[in-house]
């Protein structure tokens, strides 16, 4: 008996809108991020990308626990002494609303080749609006 391995060329991708309002930010990027990885599929390989294509919508009503739009930060660094920059996270959600959900999911992926192809496949939108009718995507209760 032998092990199944998928094949890139042998995987279907679907598309999948996530509505993203009154949901809590964490538990909201976990579920997304094995949507992405494929963990759902049963044909599930660690080292294939059988992922499918999220579209997250309403990314400015997320909401959080607790204290923490105040006590959490995004941070990063200029790579120039005393450069490290601290933002708030109620800051980015009125500044940029997508990249709160972005940064979550990123950091729940593989850091390698293959997790950054699977981010490509996540796309986030403040509104209700997508440009993503094309590809029929299908409504996805989480």
């Amino acid at each position: 008996m032998k092990s199944y391995m998928a094949k890139a060329n042998e995987i279907e991708k679907k598309w999948f809108v996530v509505d993203a309002e009154g949901k809590t930010l964490g538990r909201l990027s976990t579920q997304i991020a094995m949507i992405l990885m494929g963990k759902h599929k049963p044909e599930y390989t660690s080292h294939v990308d059988t992922g499918d294509y999220v579209i997250v919508i309403n990314a400015d009503k997320v909401t959080l626990t607790g204290k923490k739009w105040d006590q959490e930060f995004h941070v990063r660094h200029t790579g120039y002494p005393g450069g490290q920059r601290k933002v708030s996270l109620r800051t980015v959600l009125q500044k940029h609303p997508e990249r709160l959900i972005e940064h979550s999911v990123k950091g729940m992926l593989p850091k390698n080749r293959l997790g950054r192809q699977m981010y490509k496949k996540l796309k986030v939108y403040a509104g209700t609006e997508h440009q993503h009718q094309a590809q029929k995507p299908e409504m996805l209760e989480l």
